[in-house]
């Protein structure tokens, strides 16, 4: 499992996270949203190590890391059981969307590859990526980009995978497919933490939803307090996100 406890997170003088606790239960999904700039993405960077918070501690399964600390050594990395899917994507532009979802195979042992390139047939079919798997990210749609950068993720086969508005792109028909994917992931006891500014689709997929404003969980709890929030906060949030639908 994931726990945070007490953690802060300063960027320069700016306090970006204030005292956030978090638990990810193995196979659980947890949602965070909240306003632009609350630090959703900042939570996602301080639970993969991206970046150290000031103080607190985070826990990923055995391992304890207590902050403030400088560095990691390699025996503590715990990134083979984290992946992270941020909004920027990542994907090398000189290479393929093929190349790309690879390329991790590529640098990490020919075995490996194979067995990625067993699963990545059916998982371009699930996403429906054949016709632009063999075209470069500038000559695709921002869709096509965004469900390549989840399917690099997912043939890491992480147990933990934090996603950070994966549906920004999609339309529809494309959210629908993605929900059945992580879906299918949650069976098989993948944890997720995903950021999103779309409602109905934290309401879907959600175990535990965090709600998170000026740095600060403001309030959390099951899905269910996404149709009877307690906070005026998150009323007037969910207010402000359905009329601006």
């Amino acid at each position: 499992m994931i726990i945070a406890n007490n953690v802060i997170l300063t960027y320069g003088p700016r306090q970006i996270l204030k005292d956030i606790n978090l638990r990810l239960e193995p196979g659980q999904v947890g949602t965070v949203i909240g306003p632009s700039g609350s630090g959703k993405t900042s939570l996602l960077r301080a639970l993969s190590l991206l970046d150290f918070p000031e103080s607190g501690t985070i826990a990923i399964d055995e391992q304890v890391f207590v902050f403030p600390r400088k560095r990691l050594i390699t025996s503590e990395m715990p990134w083979p059981k984290v992946t992270v899917v941020f909004q920027d994507l990542y994907l090398w532009p000189h290479l393929t969307l093929r190349e790309n979802i690879l390329l991790p195979f590529r640098l990490n042992g020919a075995s490996d590859r194979q067995v990625a390139l067993q699963e990545l047939e059916d998982l371009t079919h699930r996403l429906g990526l054949e016709e632009c798997i063999d075209r470069r990210p500038h000559e695709v749609s921002g869709g096509e980009k965004q469900r390549t950068a989840v399917a690099r993720a997912v043939l890491l086969h992480p147990k933990y995978l934090l996603l950070d508005e994966i549906t920004s792109a999609l339309d529809i028909e494309q959210v629908a497919v993605v929900l059945d994917l992580l879906a299918d992931l949650k069976a098989l006891n993948m944890a997720m933490i995903i950021v999103s500014h779309h409602i109905e689709f934290a309401k879907r997929v959600s175990d535990y939803v965090y709600f998170l404003d000026d740095g600060r969980i403001v309030e959390s709890g099951p899905s269910a307090i996404l149709e009877n929030p307690k906070s005026q906060r998150l009323v007037q949030f969910l207010d402000f996100v359905k009329k601006a639908r």
